[in-house]
């Protein structure tokens, strides 16, 4: 039987990054809302769990929970932070907490103590066993901690194995029951031996194994799709994008020529993208119709501002558009097109639909959360539980390109959400001339590699500039660079100065209405990669 971890999510900010670190172990891995019920979770066989950690507190009314039955069931039990103390609470023991008017972030409660611990604290191992086999005793070793509320009373049967400045109990097991907890974060970079301790659970207590690669998963996605689709064809929406080009060769692996790839042309499309993403997909060798749509989109988007409805507006068009191409292949007398192949990851998921019921959607992707309610394809999203750098290991085991791989994210949207207020031609253009110069720079620099997007983005601001001794009052262009590794986080990239000075004086010069440009310094969390 092969190894299946479960991890129920309580609505952590850090989950997928639970479910990255124990992929990285080797070990296929699902997120599902915490609240699943027990019928559902057995359906999934898994073979271990870790449960997340949230910003609920076990003691305020309403917090969730987890199916008691889950509990019993016998599986390796992993608690995270809000995971342990509901691992406590459900088992017999208590948690107390810090006692805030107001307070409503990861563990308040109405209990007292007398520390709260946010951010680096030291971790002294006092047993080392289990997820601790690799410390020794007495090791201290630096530990994230996010929490006001803590383990006060162990359940019957446990035992203590670490504590920190501020919880007596910072890790604790059932060792017979291979149940353990901790009340950090051993998932975030800031806990440096974390993937250490992830890797005792799966290996020391569950005795999982690595059964779980890129090669693995091509095997197993692809005799998916041949048992979903034995016969007829399926189109797929094809952006040019490392998504939807993994996506395609990896459906195109399982069903041949009866895939359909449709590249759209949006009207909102970088300068010379639709003829680069054309001749590029050529060499592919895919089934590949180009639809010039542009008029239909700038048209629904007409008046349209609010990026939310931007994105709706989008994605809703983008799906009339493959029906209707789905219904002209239909036309040709070829059997009929039932399914509709994206490249959605799990950051569109995870940003597009709340986990459990407090979660917040923070953008609704035009592919996740955009869709039409009434669609007459049925989805076909064989990358929907991955991460950007694990869908560029399964290009490379499909021996795509790097040419392809490592373009940088463009979202589907287009340049619509970099196009802040009103989308016209003279607008989109505009932006396009500017977004160029900074993706000709990027290259010319050799940042491609290091730099995991860069672009323009057009402000509906407008500001008193001077131009040949004359006043101007025209719009302005921010410049948008970030690091990343998943587009779950990013940091904003430092250009080097005369890089800096270089895009700066071109878009200034060779773009008609904008007088002002200014550089981007954000971070996500708090902003997001894409402005709207």
């Amino acid at each position: 039987m092969k190894s299946q971890l479960l991890i129920l999510d309580f609505g952590s900010q850090y989950t997928q990054l639970i479910a990255r670190t124990v992929r990285e172990l080797g070990v296929y891995c699902e997120i599902v809302p915490g609240n699943l019920s027990f019928e559902k979770f057995t359906f999934y066989q898994p073979t271990a769990i870790i449960l997340s950690g949230g910003p609920a507190s076990v003691n305020i009314e309403g917090s969730p929970k987890v199916d008691s039955r889950i509990l019993s069931l016998g599986l390796p039990i992993f608690g995270i932070c809000y995971g342990m103390q509901l691992l406590a609470e459900a088992l017999g023991g208590k948690v107390g907490g810090w006692s805030r008017d107001g307070l409503k972030g990861e563990g308040a409660s109405e209990s007292s103590s007398d520390m709260r611990e946010f951010g680096r604290a030291v971790l002294n191992i006092t047993t080392a066993k289990g997820i601790f086999e690799k410390f020794s005793l007495g090791q201290e070793t630096e530990v994230w901690m996010s929490h006001g509320d803590k383990v006060t009373q162990l359940p019957t049967g446990f035992e203590s194995l670490a504590a920190s400045a501020g919880s007596p109990c910072a890790a604790f097991c059932d060792q017979n029951r291979k149940i353990y907890g901790v009340q950090f974060h051993p998932e975030v970079h800031h806990t440096p031996k974390g993937k250490d301790i992830l890797s005792g659970f799966i290996f020391n207590v569950a005795n999982l194994k690595k059964d779980w690669d890129p090669g693995s998963f091509i095997n197993k996605t692809v005799e998916s799709v041949i048992q979903k689709v034995p016969t007829g064809n399926v189109v797929c929406g094809l952006s040019g994008g490392v998504d939807s080009t993994v996506a395609a060769v990896l459906v195109h692996k399982a069903i041949g020529m009866r895939l359909h790839c449709i590249f759209v042309d949006n009207g909102l499309l970088r300068k010379d993208e639709a003829q680069e993403v054309v001749e590029m997909m050529k060499t592919l060798g895919l089934n590949l119709h180009f639809v010039d749509a542009s008029e239909r989109f700038l048209k629904a988007l007409d008046g349209i501002t609010d990026p939310e409805k931007k994105r709706k507006a989008i994605g809703h068009m983008f799906i009339d558009v493959f029906e209707d191409e789905a219904q002209r292949i239909d036309a040709m007398g070829i059997s009929a097109v039932k399914y509709l192949v994206q490249g959605t990851l799990y950051p569109d998921v995870i940003e597009s639909v709340s986990v459990i019921g407090q979660a917040v959607t923070i953008k609704s992707h035009h592919n996740v959360g955009g869709l039409k309610e009434n669609m007459k394809l049925e989805l076909i999203e064989p990358l929907r539980e991955l991460f950007k750098d694990e869908v560029r290991k399964i290009g490379h085991e499909l021996a795509i390109p790097d040419s392809f791989l490592y373009r940088q994210p463009f979202p589907g949207p287009g340049l619509a959400v970099r196009c802040l207020g009103p989308l016209t031609n003279e607008r989109l253009d505009k932006l396009r001339v500017a977004d160029k110069i900074v993706r000709d720079e990027v290259e010319k620099a050799g940042l491609n590699k290091e730099i995991w997007q860069s672009f323009a983005v057009l402000l509906p601001v407008q500001s008193v500039g001077v131009m040949g001794d004359g006043r101007t009052y025209e719009e302005c262009i921010a410049i948008r660079a970030v690091t990343s590794r998943d587009g779950m986080t990013a940091d904003w990239y430092m250009f080097p100065e005369e890089l800096l000075r270089r895009m700066s004086s071109r878009i200034v010069n060779e773009t008609t209405g904008v007088n002002r440009v200014v550089l981007d310094i954000s971070s996500k969390p708090p902003s997001t990669i894409e402005w709207e």
